[in-house]
């Protein structure tokens, strides 16, 4: 066992032994240590209580009931501003699933590391360097040359007093690319329902930590083959076993996991991953017809309303959330070469945001990988993205225009209202369709035009504006969508 130790955990565990108690490494910075990773967060075990070792450590804060102290450092390194110093311990009954109803410290190390979870987090360095190899008494290290995921002592013990080592088993699975050991995922399985237990936070953090992991796909299959899915995704699940049609070669819930699976050997952002695995999954809720002509009509819609109430339910930032739901309502844009002119091109930027143009199409490859297409880029995305480079600096929006709503107020002498959100409507569409129109001349003009012409009107052409951009492409879009059974 050799390892370079950085200098403020040594500092850490020298200044205990100095003071005449034991200090060892223990948790993930251990099994990081022995799979040659670097740590991301470093902790240290030792039978001093948290109160002895505040006297130790004057820049610590102790704000828990668990016995652990946070050490501060001057490191640069945000992996080593803090070292948490946890006192020897044991746990006393889970009520909840989730938390300890009581702690007890106790005296030596193999104590405390029968508390945890898996034996690949039971491991521990002796920092006084009397002992040169693993402290292991559960087999630990052999576990991670087998590369397998076994739960310290019973499993279904394990699950009993901390549900979410549910879904950390297979997270850790994911991430290390490990294989779960059968008595170990037998209780899994058995103490599946125990995660609705578990603190949607809770479980939003873990699930997050696998799909940013380089197995996040077969986290996702595993989750689903140990039962766990319903209590994350229930919606996902529905996928299971729905057949698609002749364009497709996998039931849904499978071409989602692909998606993502795609999404992730690119290195795409948790965004774009998360969009990949739930891009179709209002396929079941959509579906109509059976075998080869079934369809699948307004499932991005479906799809991207669903995210919403799942992503919000499993607590999710607010911009991940708007962000993942734009991309699945958006990902089913329809373009071919010949059939979409210049204008359309402009209505489908303003209709998606320029900004969200790549990441919907990094969707789009995933979702295509994830139907076993042999391109993930064909010349008519590349030919789209042509288009969109020619057309992207053409007015799209309002505030491109020649003419404010100010300047309409003061032409028109009219109070803000309504009325000029109307007008302007109509103006945008008429650049859309010609950008040479967006002079000044031009829309005070029209602008005069439309301020003559009934409410009534006005409100119907504003309408049919809308009704134009939102059908970007000219018409075209619902024949092919359905010629193609999509929607």
């Amino acid at each position: 066992m050799k390892f370079k130790l950085p200098k403020e955990v040594k500092q850490v565990g020298d200044a205990l032994i100095k003071e005449g108690y034991e200090a060892y490494l223990v948790g993930g910075c251990v099994r990081d240590i022995a799979t040659e990773t670097n740590p991301k967060d470093w902790d240290v075990a030792t039978n001093a209580k948290p109160e002895e070792i505040q006297k130790i450590f004057e820049n610590s804060v102790y704000e828990n009931e668990f016995g652990t102290v946070g050490v501060k450092t001057e490191s640069k390194d945000d992996t080593l501003k803090i070292i948490e110093v946890t006192t020897f311990r044991t746990e006393g009954v889970y009520s909840d699933k989730r938390r300890p109803d009581e702690v007890k410290f106790v005296k030596n190390i193999e104590e405390d590391l029968a508390r945890r979870d898996f034996t690949i987090n039971a491991l521990a360095v002796d920092l006084s360097g009397k002992q040169k190899e693993f402290i292991d008494p559960f087999d630990g290290e052999k576990d991670l040359e087998k590369k397998t995921i076994r739960a310290v002592g019973k499993p279904e013990d394990r699950f009993e007093e901390d549900a979410l080592r549910l879904l950390r088993a297979v997270r850790f699975s994911a991430q290390l690319g490990f294989s779960i050991e059968k008595e170990t995922g037998e209780a899994i399985k058995k103490k599946a329902k125990l995660l609705k237990h578990v603190a949607r936070e809770r479980i939003a953090q873990e699930f997050q930590k696998l799909i940013l992991t380089d197995h996040a796909a077969q986290g996702v299959f595993s989750l689903e083959s140990y039962g766990l899915l319903p209590f994350i995704i229930p919606e996902l699940q529905e996928g299971v076993g729905c057949k698609q049609n002749k364009h497709h070669v996998y039931e849904v819930f499978e071409h989602n996991v692909r998606a993502l699976e795609y999404a992730v050997k690119k290195d795409y952002s948790l965004e774009i991953r998360l969009a990949s695995l739930l891009h179709d999954f209002g396929k079941p809720r959509t579906k109509r017809g059976r075998g080869e002509e079934a369809t699948f009509y307004g499932h991005e819609v479906v799809g991207a309303r669903m995210a919403r109430q799942v992503l919000t339910r499993l607590v999710f930032p607010k911009d991940v959330i708007e962000k993942v739901c734009h991309l699945i309502r958006y990902h089913m844009f329809y373009y071919n070469v010949g059939e979409v002119n210049e204008s359309g091109v402009r209505r489908f930027l303003t209709r998606v945001g320029t900004e969200h143009i790549d990441d919907i199409l990094k969707v789009r490859e995933a979702d295509r990988i994830g139907s076993r297409v042999p391109k993930a880029f064909p010349y008519k995305l590349r030919h789209l993205l042509f288009m969109i480079e020619k057309v992207k600096h053409d007015p799209l929006h309002p505030k491109m225009l020649k003419l404010r709503g100010d300047d309409l107020m003061k032409l028109l002498h009219i109070e803000p209202s309504p009325k000029i959100g109307m007008i302007l409507s109509v103006l945008l569409e008429d650049i859309l369709d010609d950008p040479k129109r967006n002079t000044k001349e031009y829309l005070e003009k029209r602008a005069t035009e439309l301020n003559k012409i009934s409410e009534k009107e006005l409100k119907t052409l504003a309408q049919k504006a809308q009704e134009k951009k939102d059908n970007t492409e000219l018409g075209i879009e619902e024949e092919m969508k359905k010629k193609y059974y999509v929607k």
